[in-house]
């Protein structure tokens, strides 16, 4: 196993090796080579030191994604401070209460953001930095001001003879030094800053650079899909595609089906990194109407040109991510088994990896060709992986994991670090898992959203609503507990409904079907008695998983 090696080594390398190949890409804005983002680092060095900060600062970094956003924060790591990625998405007063409690001395901020939080509410912060381009929203520092002013002048002073690849040196990180303060997306309501020091980054670097960076070449473009404020997004889809020379694109404004599909076909990523409800709706809106006739079902069934029917499909399904994917890889939730099945069955390059914020994030992935249906693959190298259960093969227990990816504990809260983290080092994850003899991870729920079954047995909600997102005009679920009856709140598919001509009544005749064919599919302890009709779409993580906390 390799050892820790300087993660901004990898940062500096990457971009004295690509000097001169594109780096960072807006979809329809502009483009940074690598050279290009070397020289806005600097710049960026030239500021913070100018204006005081100093190695082990905090500083903020709440935009949508974009090719400004990502200087900011590699100039943050490669300085020595400590980045704090917060989701744009956030509520102003989740915006204050983490750059307060994580007493950020800068924050950067995209042009929406900056229209709605109020300096006076973040009373520790010396400035706050437009994206994109680094003009002071605000500046309490003299020192701030006259360094942003004099910004040019001061680089040009610095490197009379202009600013080349031998100049580019950074900050020399140490394994156990802090990197990252993560917040949790808050799925319980509360927020957690999580502590990820240069070791956890560089270990699932380290891991995608051997796992996927040997798949896919130098100069392939990549699309930002996932934000980067989340570690999932971060890690796979924007660190280690920068490190390895990638080309990245970012979207810049909210990721709708229809923008993402557009984006797919204009710039052909050479892999998808993706979350399940991208897929599925990819599928189910694009794919699915054009080979659900009775046409393709007949050559469907037919032995003999099967084959080729199912060719044609995997192309087709190829086309809708860009045709040029080495596989699409799923996280943050389980795939959906009836579009997993679908794209097995048609042999296409699906994957699925798990993880957690608390590892940077990656525990366990596996490559398409090694990918087993249900499963999120095999424990990632430089980590531990262990059931908590007398027999793992068949009975659920808590998944464990324990390594490099692990983080160094919760910021300010050493009550939720000692629940997290036991005395050997383990990561307590709270979710519940099986595994195969030969390390697959079939993840069956969490723990804390396991509901007791009017006689005792366990009820995992997760699989229900999987059974229950494949039916008749069903587009997301959640199954609650209402004394001691089961209930499915559903968010049908009103632009079906609308092409239908259906009103409510009838979309709720269609529900009660689907609740009885439903219940003959799932022993009678995990029976739903009534399904309920949600108006507006359930209220998500910037991972797309449902707050179920609002619905219990």
């Amino acid at each position: 196993m390799k050892t820790f090696s300087s993660f901004n080594k990898y940062i500096e390398k990457s971009i004295i090796d690509n000097w001169n190949l594109d780096a960072l890409t807006d979809y329809k804005g502009i483009t940074l080579q690598y050279h290009d983002v070397a020289r806005k680092i600097e710049k960026l060095h030239i500021l913070f030191e100018h204006s005081g900060v100093k190695p082990g600062d905090k500083i903020g970094l709440c935009g949508r994604n974009s090719a400004h956003w990502a200087v900011a924060f590699f100039a943050t790591l490669t300085y020595g401070a400590v980045a704090v990625p917060i989701q744009n998405e956030f509520k102003p007063e989740q915006i204050y209460n983490i750059v307060n409690h994580s007493e950020s001395k800068l924050l950067f901020v995209g042009d929406y953001v900056a229209k709605e939080i109020n300096p006076a509410e973040m009373p520790s912060l010396e400035g706050i930095i437009n994206l994109p381009d680094y003009s002071l929203m605000l500046s309490r520092s003299d020192k701030l001001t006259y360094a942003r002013e004099h910004l040019n002048e001061i680089f040009g002073r610095r490197f009379p003879r202009a600013f080349r690849s031998e100049d580019v040196c950074y900050h020399a990180d140490e394994a156990e030094e802090l990197a990252i303060i993560n917040y949790t997306s808050g799925t319980t309501g509360f927020s957690k800053g999580v502590m990820l020091p240069y070791r956890a980054i560089w270990g699932n670097l380290d891991f995608c650079l051997d796992a996927i960076g040997t798949r896919i070449a130098q100069g392939s473009s990549v699309l930002s899909i996932l934000p980067m404020a989340h570690m999932y997004g971060m890690a796979v889809e924007f660190i280690f595609p920068f490190v390895h020379g990638c080309h990245l694109f970012f979207l810049t404004r909210l990721p709708s089906p229809a923008i993402i599909a557009q984006a797919f076909a204009d710039i052909h990523p050479a892999i998808v990194i993706s979350v399940p409800l991208v897929v599925e709706k990819i599928i189910r809106k694009m794919v699915f109407p054009k080979i659900q006739n009775n046409k393709v079902r007949l050559l469907w069934n037919m032995p003999v040109i099967n084959k080729k029917v199912k060719e044609r499909i995997c192309q087709m399904v190829m086309q809708a991510f860009g045709g040029n994917a080495y596989e699409v890889m799923t996280g943050g939730a389980a795939l959906n088994q009836e579009i997993e099945a679908f794209l097995k069955s048609i042999d296409f390059p699906i994957t699925a990896g798990y993880g957690a914020t608390e590892c940077a994030p990656l525990i366990t992935y596996s490559d398409w060709h090694d990918f087993q249906p249900g499963s999120c693959g095999t424990p990632v190298s430089h980590m531990e992986v262990k059931i908590l259960s007398a027999d793992p093969e068949n009975i659920p227990g808590e998944i464990v994991a324990r390594g490099t990816n692990v983080m160094l504990g919760y910021y300010k809260n050493e009550e939720a670090t000692r629940e997290a983290l036991d005395a050997e080092g383990w990561y307590h994850t709270g979710d519940l898992a099986t595994m195969s003899a030969d390390g697959h991870v079939f993840i069956r729920g969490r723990i804390k959203n396991m509901l007791l079954g009017a006689n005792g047995q366990n009820v995992y909600p997760e699989e229900i609503e999987d059974k229950l997102n494949s039916m008749a005009m069903v587009c997301e679920s959640l199954i609650v507990q209402r004394g001691d009856k089961l209930v499915g709140l559903v968010f049908p598919d009103f632009e079906e409904a609308k092409t239908m001509g259906f009103n409510e009544s009838d979309i709720e005749s269609v529900m009660e079907q689907n609740r009885k064919e439903l219940n003959e599919q799932l022993p009678p302890f995990c029976h739903l008695s009534a399904i309920q009709l949600q108006h507006e779409e359930f209220q998500k993580t910037p991972k797309k998983s449902i707050k179920r906390y609002l619905y219990e």
